[in-house]
């Protein structure tokens, strides 16, 4: 080249320039922002978790809780279990977890809902997270901790008795922890990589299922649908190679089940309290009986179906699929579902919680009766079932949306908007509720203090003012009608009775 020559640039190879490089860091930015409005988007319904969690420190015993306190006082958490099996209902599972909070009188009920509102978000996450694995999927970081905790916000709080759902600890193990329980046995299943990830799998299943069967009836019956309908369907969801294992380990399931349900049927508990509500095998199956229940079940459907709330995790399920991606690199021959089948999907979960629903309802009836309606707390078994098929048809919607291109930005903005208008319709009735448990909370310590006192000074009768929230049972309720639990509180207290005041003392 000859001095003073003019500069010159020799072109790049194609794909050697800039262009990647920007490329990259536009999907990196990109990236960030998804990240960070969906972290931003999960704190609106992780702040309602903190302050229903919050809230939790005004629970103070009740119902029947008057009677577990003195039994585990005077006989620990082994004379409850004893109790339990031989005396009121036969559940040895359910004798535990109760036994477990119950051995710290008031404080375990302080404590409970926030230690189990955070096992339960946990889970659910922890769930999210290896079915998307499995699935082949990835999404942004914030967008699994999005639906964790819509899901269990709008399974908490959605019901028509947060109280009964989430606050009454006697509740809230054997309908509303028993079913995120249930689910969790699945983790070790999706975790499973290699023979002894199989074999522990299985283990945890088995064992989970006797321990499920006497724990809640209700939990067990939608399980055994679930688990019923994966084996009728192992073929048509799962890949050849993992077939038989996703059969074997359900039937484990269900084996265990089978064992825990028939340890608490044949009890001398169970068979006492269905001497006592009538609710024999018999009239449980009797045609008027079945009628009567399908009566009562469409009446709970109802009022589910017309719950707006539950959209929330319908707009969870639309986000999820929005944000998810296809296999990444371990895809392909690593997959363990077949291809997506949204209608086959759909059709099973939506056959599934209609029929465990109104199976729930036909073993919980001769109990109820009529009442049945009304006994919210016992539809959460299934209740958990219909967020997550919400969550599931959110996602195939999703993803149809994702793929087509059909209008993303406007779907995502909207489903946002519902998720959080969802969040802003829960919060006011949980402060509502937040302050009739503050003030019972104080009345309840008034007349604690006050029992405690006169009994240390050698009184054996006292009068009690029943203080109840949210539909509660407690001694003289009913305008004093209803005398039960008044002898458990008289024990409770180290009295022989205790009469009706309509006055705190």
């Amino acid at each position: 080249m000859a001095v003073g020559a003019s500069r010159v640039t020799i072109p790049r190879e194609p794909g050697d320039g800039p262009g990647p490089r920007l490329w990259k860091g536009r999907r990196r930015l990109l990236r960030s922002r998804t990240t960070a409005w969906t972290v931003g988007l999960s704190l609106l319904p992780l702040g309602l978790l903190a302050m229903a969690l919050w809230l939790g420190r005004h629970v103070r015993p009740s119902a029947d809780e008057w009677c577990f306190l003195p039994t585990v006082r005077d006989h620990g958490v082994s004379g409850l279990i004893a109790k339990f099996y031989v005396t009121d209902n036969g559940r040895i599972g359910n004798g535990v977890l109760i036994g477990l909070y119950t051995k710290f009188p008031v404080a375990g009920h302080q404590w409970f809902a926030l230690i189990s509102g955070v096992l339960m978000l946990v889970l659910l996450w922890t769930l999210t997270v290896q079915l998307l694995r499995m699935a082949g999927q990835t999404v942004p970081r914030g967008a699994v901790l999005l639906v964790a905790s819509m899901i269990t916000a709008v399974f908490l709080f959605a019901t028509p008795n947060t109280y009964k759902t989430f606050y009454w600890p006697a509740a809230s193990v054997s309908h509303t922890v028993a079913p995120v329980l249930a689910c969790a046995a699945a983790i070790p299943l999706l975790r499973a990589r290699s023979r002894r990830g199989r074999i522990a799998a299985l283990a945890v299943v088995l064992v989970a299922g006797v321990f499920m069967g006497t724990l809640s009836e209700e939990t067990s019956v939608v399980a055994l649908v679930v688990l019923s309908g994966v084996v009728l369907l192992s073929r048509r969801l799962f890949t050849e190679r993992v077939r038989a294992f996703a059969r074997d380990w359900s039937l484990a399931g269900m084996a265990g089940i089978g064992i825990g349900t028939l340890v608490l049927v044949t009890s001398p508990g169970s068979r006492n309290r269905r001497a006592r509500f009538g609710a024999e095998t018999d009239s449980m199956l009797a045609p008027e009986s079945l009628i009567a229940s399908l009566r009562g079940y469409v009446h709970i459907l109802e009022k589910i179906l017309t719950t707006w709330q539950y959209a929330g995790a319908f707009a969870a399920g639309v986000l999820l699929g929005l944000l998810a991606r296809g296999p990444g690199e371990r895809g392909g021959n690593r997959a363990v579902l077949l291809p997506c089948r949204p209608l086959l999907l759909t059709s099973f979960g939506a056959l599934a919680f209609l029929l465990s629903g109104y199976l729930c309802t036909v073993i919980t009836y001769p109990v109820f009766g009529a009442r049945v309606v009304a006994a919210e707390r016992t539809w959460n078994d299934y209740l958990l079932l219909y967020v997550l098929l919400l969550v599931g048809v959110g996602a195939f919607l999703g993803r149809a949306l994702r793929l087509r291109g059909w209008l993303m930005g406007v779907a995502t903005a909207a489903a946002a908007t519902v998720c959080a208008a969802v969040v802003g319709g829960l919060l006011a009735p949980l402060h509502h509720l937040g302050q009739e448990m503050q003030v019972r909370a104080r009345q309840w310590d008034r007349q604690d203090h006050w029992l405690r006192d006169q009994a240390a000074r050698g009184a054996k009768v006292l009068p009690y003012k029943p203080l109840s929230v949210s539909g509660m049972l407690e001694p003289f309720g009913s305008d004093g009608r209803r005398i039960w639990p008044a002898r458990c509180v008289a024990d409770y207290y180290h009295l022989d009775r205790v009469t009706h005041s309509e006055q705190l003392p």
